[in-house]
């Protein structure tokens, strides 16, 4: 399960901030926050597009870099707060 929303995560930055990237430039550990990939304006962005896809609440303190750096901490933030794949 974990596996298909770190794709759908990828895919969405992909498509969103980094059009005509391949998904292999952007592995679940690669650095998006501190590597310039997301400044605050995506990384806002981004946190709309998971709560609404995945039925979740981001709070404000929740969208630090911890949370938001990589595929795999996004995958990982969402699971924790029970976010469904539907």
């Amino acid at each position: 399960m974990m596996g298909s929303v770190n794709e759908d995560i990828r895919q969405y930055i992909l498509s969103e901030f980094l059009p005509g990237e391949t998904a292999s430039n952007v592995q679940d550990d690669t650095p998006l926050r501190t590597s310039g990939i997301l400044d605050s304006m995506a990384t806002l962005r981004l946190v709309g597009y998971i709560e609404e896809r995945y039925g979740i609440e981001v709070e404000a303190h929740e969208a630090s870099v911890d949370n938001f750096e990589t595929v795999g901490a996004i995958a990982s933030f969402v699971a924790g707060k029970g976010g469904a794949t539907s």
